[in-house]
């Protein structure tokens, strides 16, 4: 049997064909020197010979120790190695079994390989998909409140903005702070707040100048809203002075009347299609001016008439300011908020309260400078009251002292180009309805009823002048004749104008006449109306029925003692005024002389105020009328004495005759016809001159007694 593989001996083996080295290897050490020393020592010295011989024998003696060996062992060596050959055969199927099963496990498993490959791919996708849905779920309400900030900021949701922002940043963002979107995040939120408060800025600076361009509106609304409760206020008070006297006197109520058919309200610069005559139109009337509506300001709009009027808060959205001022508030700026919109108000206020140049030339421009300010500080006593902090009382205070100055200012230099009283009136009851408004609002308003007081002087000297006109067309467009009555009707109509009693006219006969002419029931229905338009002036003034009778009384004497004074004197004065209307002129100033007391009876009813009151000022008319009539006889008088001296004059008298004539001379005949017919004139004077006075000596001239 062949073998074909190497098969391996023991070192023996080699040893035994080696023998030299064998033993020289094998050669102990002499006292512990080095053998590799002594196996040189026996190869170089001379002992070589010996030493190879002893060794040739050991080799021998070796090699039959090997042989006795083989022999003994060759069977089993020989049967090994045969039984090694079959194993190597059984190997080499095994190997080929093992090779072939292995190139089948190889050729099955490449599927299972694959799908392996694809589950391990899947193991590590899903891996990935959980630990990403872990992040993106901790992502996701960052990237949530992110886009919940955009949109809200988008709206203009400044505030829920804030919110938003300050929960993603404590909240939200440290979760996932290391992610770059977020440092991104973290990194624009400074951006973002001041975006958000420069957004809100802009958009409580559009507010201040919404409200600087309808401050107008705001205080129309408002002074609507108070004429409103001031109407009702009147006519409650005035239902229940109905109510508790029985005997309550006709004015009052023709006022309550007026008010509750009329029901006015505030025009806001327009005039309604039934508005009502200005009681400037000072005409005769039958009437107390009384029942006639103030101008300019009330008007009367039967079609909105239960219109429900909004409040001034209504008409405005303060909401930017909340959401400036929380936005702030939440930033840590409050202060540098309040700071500008204060700022901002003081400028708006000086704007507002700078008068136009022509305001004094028409209602509407005192009304719409009054809107403005009430506005301004509707608007200011609403943020008061809804804010914490953003205005206080103390800065209120200031601002409405600043505005109270020069409201006071302007309106003392604008009213005084004022020359029509029923303006003045009109500008009176627009700062009573200003005051009360603002009054209303806990504004102190003293200084402009104390302003008003000042004003009142000055609508009493602009009644004067207008009435000096009204006594002038009368005078001038007088006859100058007693009045003519045909009938009842007309006379009942001059007694209901003027009080006149006299039996004797009464019993007589129609047609008759008055002693008097036109212009004494004119003058005396003036003279009404003249103290009518002092008594609107005191309402709602808030004065005592004793201060409003004062004040009442004073312009009525100036009314007689100045005005109508005057005027009479002009007449009298006139070079064309005959002697025909001089003496008309006495018996008219007696029978106004003789109403005087009718005039204070009158003062005394429509102020409650008895003229037995201590203080109670007296009416100068009987002085007025008396100088009058003094005048018109002194006139009488010269221009007499001016007659007589003209006739004497024109006459041709023989001064140095020693025999009188056989009749008297035409020219004395003349005179005393002339004469005779003046004295005609004189029947309805009180008291009447002597002819006799009148006809003396030459050189003489009439003299009239002085009458009482």
């Amino acid at each position: 049997m062949k073998i074909n593989h190497p098969i391996l001996f023991p070192q023996s083996f080699h040893n035994a064909f080696n023998p030299q080295g064998c033993y020289v290897d094998q050669m102990p050490p002499v006292n512990g020197s080095d053998s590799s020393k002594e196996r040189g020592s026996v190869y170089d010295g001379e002992e070589h010979g010996r030493f190879m011989e002893k060794l040739e024998a050991r080799i021998r003696n070796h090699d039959r120790e090997i042989e006795k060996m083989c022999n003994f062992h060759y069977q089993g060596f020989v049967d090994s190695i045969t039984e090694l050959l079959k194993v190597r055969g059984e190997a080499q199927k095994l190997k080929n079994q093992v090779t072939d099963t292995n190139r089948k496990l190889q050729n099955e498993g490449k599927e299972l390989i694959i799908a392996m490959e694809e589950l391990k791919q899947c193991r590590l996708q899903q891996r990935n998909i959980s630990a990403t849905v872990d992040k993106l779920t901790l992502c996701l309400p960052v990237l949530e409140m992110y886009s919940k900030l955009r949109e809200q900021m988008k709206s203009k949701r400044h505030y829920p903005a804030l919110k938003t922002l300050e929960h993603l940043e404590h909240t939200y963002l440290p979760q996932v702070s290391h992610y770059r979107f977020c440092k991104i995040m973290v990194d624009n939120i400074p951006k973002l707040r001041e975006e958000i408060k420069e957004v809100s800025m802009s958009d409580l600076k559009d507010f201040l100048e919404s409200i600087r361009k309808h401050s107008d509106k705001i205080g129309e609304t408002a002074m609507k809203q108070d004429c409103r409760y001031n109407q009702w206020k009147i006519i409650a008070k005035i239902f229940f002075s109905l109510l508790l006297s029985p005997n309550i006197k006709a004015q009052q109520q023709r006022n309550l009347d007026n008010i509750v058919s009329q029901h006015p309200r505030i025009s806001g610069g327009k005039k309604s299609k039934k508005e009502v005559c200005a009681s400037s139109d000072l005409e005769v009337k039958t009437t107390s001016p009384m029942s006639e509506q103030d101008s300019g300001i009330l008007d009367v709009e039967d079609e909105d008439e239960d219109e429900e009027v909004p409040g001034a808060q209504d008409l405005v959205d303060f909401s930017p300011v909340y959401r400036c001022l929380h936005i702030y508030s939440v930033l840590g700026a409050r202060e540098t908020f309040e700071n500008y919109y204060r700022k901002q108000r003081r400028k708006q206020a000086r704007l507002v309260l700078q008068p136009p140049s022509n305001m004094h030339e028409t209602l509407d421009g005192y009304r719409k400078y009054f809107n403005q300010i009430v506005g301004f500080f509707v608007v200011e006593d609403h943020i008061l009251h809804t804010t914490q902090g953003l205005v206080n009382r103390a800065y209120i205070d200031e601002l409405w002292e600043m505005a109270l100055s020069k409201t006071i200012a302007a309106l003392r230099t604008h009213s005084s180009y004022c020359s029509d009283p029923s303006l003045v009136l009109d500008l009176k009851n627009l700062i009573v309805l200003f005051a009360d408004t603002l009054q209303g609002y806990g504004f102190p308003v003293n200084q402009l009823f104390d302003m008003l007081l000042e004003i009142q002087d000055q609508y009493s000297e602009t009644l004067l002048k207008k009435w000096t006109g009204v006594f002038r067309n009368i005078l001038d467009s007088d006859n100058y004749s007693p009045i003519p009555v045909t009938n009842e009707e007309m006379y009942k109509k001059i007694v209901g104008q003027f009080p006149f009693q006299d039996a004797e006219l009464e019993k007589q006969p129609f047609p008759k006449k008055f002693p008097f002419s036109e212009f004494v029931p004119k003058v005396y229905n003036q003279i009404k109306e003249f103290i009518y338009a002092c008594l609107k002036f005191s309402e709602d003034l808030h004065l005592s029925s004793t201060e409003v009778d004062d004040m009442i009384r004073k312009s009525t004497n100036l009314l007689l003692t100045r005005t109508l004074s005057n005027c009479l004197q002009n007449v009298i004065k006139r070079k064309n005024v005959g002697l025909t209307e001089l003496v008309q002129i006495i018996i008219n100033t007696t029978h106004l002389e003789k109403s005087c007391k009718f005039l204070e009876e009158f003062i005394t009813n429509i102020t409650n105020v008895l003229p037995e009151t201590v203080h109670t000022t007296k009416l100068y008319g009987t002085t007025t009328f008396k100088d009058a009539r003094h005048a018109a006889e002194e006139e009488i008088y010269t221009n007499l004495n001016q007659k007589i001296d003209q006739f004497l004059q024109l006459a041709d008298y023989d001064w140095m005759a020693m025999e009188p004539g056989s009749k008297a001379s035409d020219y004395l005949v003349d005179l005393i016809g002339f004469l005779r017919s003046t004295f005609a004139v004189f029947t309805h004077l009180p008291s009447l001159p002597d002819p006799a006075q009148c006809l003396g000596s030459k050189g003489t001239r009439c003299s009239w007694p002085s009458s009482t």
